[in-house]
């Protein structure tokens, strides 16, 4: 029992606590985005907040009924469901199996961007039904909330808070335009690589002229495939003066999921918080049928390996080599595999259609971590040490995992060329290799060194914003110029003018004074 002065305090903490709980809207991104936002949501609410969640009436994973936040189920369809995406994967990898041919390349990044481009315009269409709801925008108006939190991976949070006139917390690693860097911080080519093109901070001449182009052509498809989707309706519900980025910069707080244990360095802002490795947490107790198979490894250890949520199987020639490469391993190994049994199964392998990956990564009989190359994934990877082989498929795993590479702790391979040799060779170099074991240990411990941890960092800053209404002194107004002003190049026009004004009228005179010297000279010897 405890005594009534502890009693008594006890309550009024729990009173205070919930007195001064916010209200946040949230407005997520589907699919493995959605696994790191719920971490975010559940911290919330176990800090005394309220959370509310708009979801989209066909939502893949984000489940309308939860003990951790209220949800408003949108009449709107988000589009894509696990098998239309699983469809488009599978095409995806058909295309790069046919060869790396500058055309094949071409079409494969055609293919990105239309599906890209047909993915912004379900986000328009979901912000403008909404908009056009008068009973939702009004319920969401009375409902008083304190800020918005989403991930401007897609546009449509970000439209939401501004037309509701509230502050603006995004938790990023992309916007639609690309790298969340790249729409707040300065990001000068010369040692800053932009996203795919699979450079570092350190630059030769002509890998600068790589940078060079892989920026032009980001500008492209931004011109031709995101601004002509987008621009129509910002100018239709903000003004025809507002480019939508223009509100993705205009966000309080930049909740960053990575952090330069993972990136290069480069320049940032104030209102730009670091919180890489906040959902990782320390691993739990296995089951026993999966602990019994663990144990029985003995002293060579476990092999992990999933590809993450979105793509559950792999064609059955690659599947049927990986199986193959792992017979041959003494290690034994869990894979979360989906579709037919492959024939080339060995006794050391478990098939499983769902595995818990932090707590087998904080395992201490885990060897190795066969991924696709999620952030998630290689975030908990780090965090517990683990030692990588690389089968990115899509989006930016391919460029997660250059990073790992670079850093020593990760062997890449491709998947349209993957085979049973390569991928057996590339599983023993990383498991026989101690400097790739050794070099992650180094960053699990450089992640796991700081001051705050990543989870408290981000509720600071979200509490922060609830408790100010924003945080506009961190914010600059950079965002509000236009690219003249941004660079300066009217400062200049105007210097160089202003030079060349004075160069004329020293001319001038030099000149008026020349003819006035030598004109009466020529005169008085006459």
């Amino acid at each position: 029992m405890l005594p009534p002065t502890s009693l008594s305090l006890l309550l009024l903490l729990c009173c205070f606590s919930v007195a001064n709980g916010g209200k946040v809207l949230v407005y997520p991104l589907d699919g493995s985005h959605w696994i790191n936002m719920k971490v975010i949501i559940e911290e919330l609410y176990s800090r005394g907040h309220e959370v509310t969640v708009l979801r989209p009436a066909d939502s893949w994973y984000i489940k309308a009924e939860s003990p951790h936040y209220k949800s408003i189920t949108l009449k709107s369809s988000a589009g894509f469901d696990e098998e239309g995406f699983e469809l488009f994967a599978t095409e995806l990898l058909a295309m790069r199996r046919e060869g790396a041919s500058l055309w094949n390349q071409l079409s494969l990044e055609f293919k990105m961007m239309e599906t890209f481009a047909e993915m912004i315009k379900l986000v328009v269409q979901i912000a403008e039904e909404m908009f056009e709801d008068a009973e939702l925008m009004q319920s969401l108006r009375d409902a008083k909330y304190d800020l918005v939190l989403t991930d401007p991976a897609v546009a449509t949070g970000v439209l939401l808070a501004h037309r509701l006139g509230l502050p603006l917390v995004l938790n990023v690693r992309w916007t639609v335009q690309g790298e969340g860097h790249e729409a707040i911080a300065p990001s000068p080519l010369s040692y800053v690589p932009k996203a795919m093109s699979e450079l570092t901070d350190k630059m030769t001449f002509f890998q600068r002229v790589k940078n060079t182009l892989f920026y032009l052509f980001n500008q492209f498809k931004i011109r031709n495939f995101i601004d002509p989707v987008l621009n129509p309706s910002v100018h239709r519900y903000f003004g025809s003066d507002v480019h939508y980025m223009e509100l993705f910069q205009a966000a309080d707080i930049w909740l960053m999921r990575n952090d330069f244990i993972f990136e290069f360095p480069r320049p940032t802002m104030p209102n730009v918080i670091y919180m890489s490795g906040f959902q990782c947490k320390p691993s739990k107790p296995l089951s026993q049928e999966l602990e019994d198979f663990v144990q029985s490894s003995g002293e060579h250890g476990v092999i992990i390996m999933t590809l993450g949520t979105l793509v559950g199987k792999l064609p059955e020639d690659i599947v049927e080599d990986i199986a193959a490469a792992f017979a041959q391993l003494p290690q034994k190994v869990i894979w979360r595999h989906k579709g037919k049994k492959p024939s080339t199964l060995g006794n050391n392998t478990l098939l499983v259609d769902w595995l818990p990956q932090n707590d087998l990564l904080g395992h201490p009989k885990t060897r190795l971590f066969v991924a696709h190359g999620g952030t998630n994934g290689v975030q908990e990877a780090i965090y517990h040490g683990v030692p990588l082989v690389g089968l990115p498929l899509m989006f930016d795993q391919q460029d997660n995992f250059f990073r790992m590479k670079v850093k020593g702790v990760a062997k890449v391979l491709d998947i349209a060329t993957v085979n049973k040799d390569n991928f057996l060779e590339a599983l023993k170099e990383v498991l026989y290799q101690p400097s790739y074991r050794e070099n992650m240990k180094t960053l699990s411990n450089l992640q796991r060194d700081q001051p705050i941890k990543p989870m408290d960092q981000a509720m600071f800053w979200i509490e922060f914003v609830m408790r100010h209404k924003g945080a506009k002194h961190l914010r600059t107004e950079s965002y509000k110029m236009s690219a003249i002003q941004y660079h300066s190049i009217d400062v200049l026009a105007f210097l160089l003018t202003l030079v060349l004004l004075i160069l004329a009228v020293f001319t001038a005179v030099l000149k008026f004074l020349w003819g006035r010297l030598f004109g009466r000279s020529k005169v008085k010897k006459e």
